[in-house]
């Protein structure tokens, strides 16, 4: 302190280096290798405020010096959270995020709105909608501040350890279930395909119509490779083409709104006896009038699909990582427009999927389509769709699992190709035998959704919000906090009622989770 306070007389001129506190040091070098436990000790050697001004007293105070110089200098050498600079443009990043949250979700969600109407529906889609991009404002603010962007790693610095291992549990849990959703749409889609294109009308056990042995053939060819990739970067292209079967999906289901009568005509029996009964004299028939508000046992379910749906916080951090020239602003932007641009589609394809069946849609709506007409080109053209951007949307989700796994195992090591191909292998062989054994979809939804959902988008970035940012810039009675604290209490109360609502519905049998495809 001596040496700090003499250098302080020696040259009075220069006054921010000697005013700036230690948090500011941290922000002065935004692009640090933030996620490793090297940085804390780096911090720590350029706290000191007075070692700028002092040159040969102290000769660690000098290697201060040149490093605080040189990295603001040479802010194009400055290594970014890891070993590469984020080089993804921000177009890729928005298509890696959208891609992240643009699932198997919407093809529950016509089933969630012919059980909330179409007005409640549009109320929870938009709040949902709203915490998500608060979530991930109060995500990237932590991340700011700390200089972290591992979710990890937020906790670790949080809570200690189990900070650390609650968010690295959330996340694979929450990307398992994911990954599970989009894996059992390959296994009982892909057979359909096969079948319409072979014409077969009823299987008699032929392989290549298994559901299970084509759910491994697609993983092992398709997704193992690409899951392969060192880099989020690298799934931009894919994410967009991911995307682009989406909007077609989209497209075709407002199509056959406008084609398909109401009531529909079962392929299956092949008569409208049962339609003809309840329609009256004046041909109006109830059952295709839409409901503005409905209320039942599988409105329970709603509300975990809708935030399964927009769950992408497990990739914002990695996708901030990789995103060039990042800010916090500029990641914030990539996030805002993947949410209304899947907003928007949530809603389209949710409202024209339930105004064609009405009651009688699905928890799966593809396999609604199938009741018209399996072999009809048009469905075929979208099951294909689908299938791919599923299948695409896997390697994106399965990344933040892996750097999870990394992260509580193997915190100190650099990169590995044998461990980071085994993690991907030894992943993708769960995730089948789980696709194979679960019950089905809605199933998945309902509790992945109830547990590790509220979690990721309200519990964690709440607390870790509330514990990071000091309280000298934000005291607890803040209003910022006081918000996050409010935000973290919603989450629990999703997450109580949730399972609550799925526990009742299943006790009662009335639940469609047991009804399979």
């Amino acid at each position: 302190m001596s040496e700090d306070k003499a250098a302080e007389s020696v040259e009075p001129a220069p006054p921010a280096p000697v005013s700036a506190p230690a948090p500011a040091g941290m922000n002065s070098i935004p692009n640090g290798k933030g996620h490793e436990t090297v940085e804390e000790t780096t911090a720590a050697a350029k706290t000191p405020p007075g070692d700028t001004t002092e040159q040969s007293e102290d000769p660690e105070a000098n290697l201060a010096e040149s490093q605080e110089f040189l990295s603001n200098m040479e802010d194009k050498k400055t290594t970014r959270f890891t070993d590469f600079e984020g080089k993804t443009s921000f177009g890729m990043s928005v298509f890696n995020l959208g891609n992240a949250i643009m699932g198997s979700g919407i093809l529950g969600l016509s089933y969630a709105m012919a059980n909330t109407g179409v007005v409640l529906f549009l109320v929870l889609l938009t709040v949902v909608a709203v915490l998500s991009s608060y979530s991930i404002h109060l995500l990237l603010k932590s991340s700011g501040i700390v200089g972290i962007r591992a979710y990890e790693q937020l906790g670790q610095r949080a809570f200690g350890t189990p900070g650390k291992m609650a968010a690295g549990i959330a996340i694979t849990l929450q990307n398992i279930g994911a990954m599970s959703s989009y894996l059992y749409i390959v296994k009982y889609e892909f057979p359909l395909v096969i079948q319409a294109f072979l014409g077969v009308d009823k299987p008699s056990g032929e392989w290549y119509l298994n559901g299970n042995y084509l759910v491994i053939m697609v993983s092992i060819s398709v997704i193992l490779p690409l899951a392969l990739m060192k880099q989020l970067g690298y799934l931009g292209y894919t994410s967009g083409f991911s995307l682009t079967c989406m909007v077609f999906f989209l497209i075709s289901v407002i199509y056959k709104k406008f084609h398909t009568p109401c009531p529909f005509l079962d392929f299956t029996f092949n008569s409208t006896a049962s339609v003809t009964a309840v329609t009256n004299d004046t041909g109006y028939n109830p059952a295709c009038v839409p409901k503005m508000v409905n209320l039942n046992s599988q409105t329970a379910y709603t509300i975990p699909i809708l935030a399964f749906a927009f769950v992408c916080h497990p990739e914002v951090l990695p996708i901030y990582t990789e995103l060039k020239n990042p800010t916090k602003q500029r990641m914030q932007h990539v996030s805002n427009i993947s949410i209304v641009v899947m907003y928007t589609m949530y809603f389209l394809a949710a409202l024209f999927g339930y105004l064609t069946f009405y009651g009688e849609v699905e928890s799966e709506l593809l396999h609604t389509y199938s009741r018209l007409d399996p072999y009809d080109t048009l469905i075929l053209c979208v099951r294909l769709a689908v299938l791919t951007a599923v299948t695409l949307t896997v390697p994106i989700v399965l990344f933040p699992v892996r750097r999870a796994i990394q992260q509580l195992f193997f915190p100190n090591k650099t990169f590995y190709w044998p461990r980071h191909i085994a993690i991907a292998v030894t992943l993708l062989t769960l995730i089948n035998m789980l696709v194979i054994f679960a019950p089905n979809i809605l199933g998945i939804f309902g509790i992945i959704g109830a547990t590790s959902a509220p979690c990721l988008i309200f519990i964690f970035p709440a607390v870790f919000y509330i514990r990071i940012v000091p309280e000298e810039e934000e005291p607890m009675r803040s209003t910022p906090k006081i918000l996050a604290a409010c935000f973290a209490g919603i989450g629990f109360l999703f997450m109580i009622m949730s399972l609550s609502f799925i526990l009742i519905d299943w006790t009662s049998g009335s639940s469609k989770a047991s009804s399979g495809h």
